[in-house]
């Protein structure tokens, strides 16, 4: 069997072999019922929802041909170890600085990996994904997230 497209191949196995895990994970959840999930109801589901989706990537990639067999570049580590960076950053500075100052913060630091940065679109994103993350986690959900720096009186 043939690969015709490397790139397809790679991703839809990384989908089975993703998908694969957290379905296998949520089996050591209760399940509960349609009417009332448990907490392995949506793993499981978005695990066999990859495993599918990554199935017919795979599928495509071994039958349809391509021109040059679409292969696989060079590795992009500095996107990889900004974003990875900023994730950390952020998972230590909100509890200490609150989501107000954090989550900004990691939107201004992770926008370094992209080539097509700037300053006020990464502003702009800052300013919209802060504001619906209050909206969706701290005001409908009514989830306990530190909102301002602890020396504020957060």
């Amino acid at each position: 069997m043939k690969v015709k497209s490397q790139k397809d191949f790679w991703s839809g196995l990384m989908f089975i072999v993703v998908g694969g895990a957290f379905a296998i994970g949520a089996l050591n959840y209760n399940f509960g019922s349609s009417a009332r999930p448990g907490p392995a109801y949506f793993p499981f589901g978005l695990g066999l929802l990859l495993v599918i989706l990554g199935g017919m990537i795979l599928f495509e990639a071994l039958t349809i041909e391509t021109d040059d067999g679409r292969p696989i570049g060079s590795f992009a580590w500095k996107p990889l170890t900004v974003i990875l960076g900023s994730v950390v950053l952020f998972g230590f500075a909100l509890p200490r600085l609150g989501m107000f100052i954090s989550l900004p913060l990691l939107v201004l630091v992770s926008s370094y990996a992209s080539d097509e940065h700037t300053w006020v679109g990464s502003l702009i994103n800052a300013a919209v994904l802060t504001a619906m993350s209050w909206a969706v986690f701290v005001w409908g959900l009514k989830l306990t997230i530190p909102l301002w720096p602890t020396v504020f009186g957060g």
